[in-house]
């Protein structure tokens, strides 16, 4: 099994994770209702994607 032979410098460290950055979720208008969603994913606010209207799971109690 491979061990290096010194410890990694904190610039060297840091250099390399200075590549690590976050991007921007990338928003898009739905069809129905105009709100912004993201992509491939059923709109929070009127629950449709791609024509078809998917509800959200009600909860319910159980009477017993």
């Amino acid at each position: 099994m491979a061990v290096p032979k010194r410890k990694t410098s904190r610039s060297n460290t840091r250099s390399r994770r200075a590549n690590w950055k976050t991007t921007a979720t990338t928003l898009t208008t739905c069809p129905q209702c105009k709100a912004p969603t993201q992509p491939h994913v059923a709109c929070p606010s009127c629950g449709t994607y791609k024509g078809r209207h998917y509800t959200p799971a009600e909860r319910t109690e159980h009477q017993g």
